[in-house]
């Protein structure tokens, strides 16, 4: 319930401060960066501090690779991923906690603070979904099972980032599929989407680090789903000595199963 009541407390936050005149700064990298994601961030990583497992997360410093690299485990944590949404005020922006085990996700959370929505998934218990009042009674929760193929396709893609390799992969599937959906959305909102049947495919062939996509793999998995990289089709791994993620593809089970067939 930790990471549950770290997101709740967390969203609160960052909602607060969306309807304020916020700034933005810049980080080091170029990256935006908000009042409400360093609140966030110190909210979240206050409460997971209790578990007594490390932490990795976006606005903090990261511990030396030399050390991380003995973790069997850690949490992984984006604590207002899509800033650049954020700003935009279009309210697509999430908070993603995701559990790593042996450099895989095991358990993962994605929260959006202005639905009130989150959706959890564990590779023994499931995938859930419920609203923040519901949030501790679980007879409230409502459980997830694997959805079938679209039809149309349905794909989601960034609202804010798309290359060339990846525009070539999408009309590669629709040659496939025929006429696709697609749903142009930020952060990891589109994991989401995935979950709950609403896209069978999520291409991502621009940067994104550990911390965005661990809470999704472990969500789409324990759905039945995948996400891999694009060029080897393996499993993305995580605590890496550098952390940014390989170009990757999210499917859902029935997705697989279709290109399987």
């Amino acid at each position: 319930m930790l990471a549950i009541e770290a997101s709740i407390e967390a969203s609160k936050e960052i909602v607060r401060i969306y309807n304020t005149p916020f700034t933005k700064e810049s980080k080091i990298d170029g990256s935006p960066v908000t009042q409400a994601d360093l609140v966030s961030s110190k909210i979240i990583s206050a409460k997971l501090a209790e578990s007594n497992i490390p932490i990795i997360c976006e606005e903090i410093k990261a511990e030396n690779y030399s050390m991380r690299k003995a973790w069997e485990k850690f949490w992984l944590v984006d604590p207002l991923d899509g800033t650049k949404e954020f700003i935009k005020r279009n309210d697509e922006f999430a908070v993603n906690i995701g559990l790593v085990e042996h450099n895989h996700p095991t358990f993962g959370l994605i929260c959006s603070p202005i639905e009130e929505a989150v959706i959890i998934g564990d590779k023994h218990l499931g995938v859930f979904s419920f609203n923040f009042a519901n949030a501790f009674t679980t007879s409230r929760w409502k459980k997830i099972e694997p959805k079938p193929l679209g039809n149309p396709l349905t794909i989601a893609t960034s609202r804010s980032h798309r290359s060339d390799l990846e525009i070539t992969f999408l009309k590669d599937l629709e040659l496939k599929h025929g006429k696709a959906n697609f749903i142009l959305k930020g952060s990891a909102l589109k994991f989401m989407d995935l979950a709950l049947g609403r896209a069978d495919v999520y291409p991502r062939f621009a940067p994104t680090m550990e911390w965005d996509t661990a809470a999704g793999q472990a969500i789409i998995e324990a759905l039945g789903g995948t996400l891999t990289q694009e060029d080897s089709n393996l499993p993305l791994v995580y605590n890496k000595q550098d952390l940014y993620n390989p170009n990757f593809v999210a499917k859902t089970k029935a997705f697989n199963q279709f290109h399987e067939a």
